[in-house]
């Protein structure tokens, strides 16, 4: 079982929402940007969804060579796969071991929980809300100006939360239970002092769709669905370890980008269910397959 749920500020791990591991050195705290969330995969962001897929559940190791392999089936160059195993222990991810002429990397203990958090959100994650009360759950929250970083920790962390905005400073979520954890985005933020929490029902004024419009781009995340089911709507496939791989980072974006908002306030369209229902599927038909793929290459170290 993998995990994830994101970082503090960087370009590749954002889609998690996991506060940064301690630091040794002032270096630059991971993160992944909701650019990279809704579709870039560099060869980065691919180790990471290997790291959860793979290495955790298994004994938390991974060779070089073995890492090279499976990327190589993916299309990545060896320089581009070694280079993203430096970046990623340089950035706090991984530690690295020497035996005779080979290494071997560890997850770090940061990296452990980062890529175990996010698990309970990624597999549960199945599109629209089933049950809504009508309650809100509405985050107000003063920034200081020029102050970018803040802004940025704020929004990623608040979108993976399933948060929209309706302007500067004022969130809304579908999703009350999350006060919890956006606290906690907040003081980690370091701006729990300027904001404000509401929870309540909204009365009739203006029509309840058009401010979903304008918190969430719902247009832009079917279209995302919709690549979705056309990548893995077939049935084939030639390399399960490879497959396997991409439909998880494929699937990791959603819930950085879809709010799990109910289905009332959803479009007469909406493929979500539809994909959450195809990865399930396929994800439980190949894991084992490509588990065993996996060992192969890691037992050949």
């Amino acid at each position: 079982m993998l995990g994830w749920r994101g970082v503090a500020l960087g370009d590749h791990e954002r889609e998690w929402g996991m506060p940064s591991p301690p630091a040794p050195s002032p270096a630059p705290s991971p993160g992944l940007s909701r650019q990279h969330a809704a579709g870039a995969a560099s060869a980065r962001g691919m180790l990471l969804t290997l790291l959860g897929e793979f290495v955790l559940p298994g004994d938390g190791t991974a060779w070089t060579s073995a890492v090279i392999t499976a990327f190589a089936r993916l299309g990545s160059e060896e320089k581009a796969t070694r280079q993203a195993l430096m970046r990623t222990a340089a950035a706090g991810w991984l530690e690295a071991e020497r035996v005779g002429r080979k290494t071997r990397w560890h997850l770090t203990g940061a990296a452990t929980v980062m890529l175990t958090d996010g698990a309970e959100r990624i597999y549960s994650f199945t599109g629209p809300a089933r049950s809504w009360d009508g309650r809100w759950l509405l985050v107000a929250v003063r920034v200081p100006d020029g102050d970018r970083r803040t802004r940025h920790i704020l929004r990623s962390r608040l979108n993976w939360a399933g948060f929209g905005s309706l302007g500067p400073g004022l969130w809304i979520s579908t999703h009350p239970e999350r006060e919890a954890e956006v606290t906690r985005v907040l003081d980690e933020a370091g701006v729990a002092d300027e904001a404000h929490l509401f929870v309540g029902a909204r009365p009739g004024l203006a029509d309840v769709r058009v401010m979903v419009s304008q918190a969430w781009d719902l247009a832009a995340v079917e279209e995302q669905y919709g690549q979705f089911l056309a990548e893995f709507g077939g049935q084939g496939h030639e390399d399960v370890l490879a497959r396997q791989i991409e439909l998880v980072h494929a699937w990791r974006r959603f819930p950085a980008i879809d709010p799990a908002l109910p289905r009332e306030l959803l479009p007469d369209r909406w493929s979500g269910l539809t994909a959450a229902r195809l990865f399930g599927d396929l994800h439980q038909r190949w894991s084992a397959e490509a588990q065993v793929e996996w060992k192969r290459l890691s037992d050949a170290g």
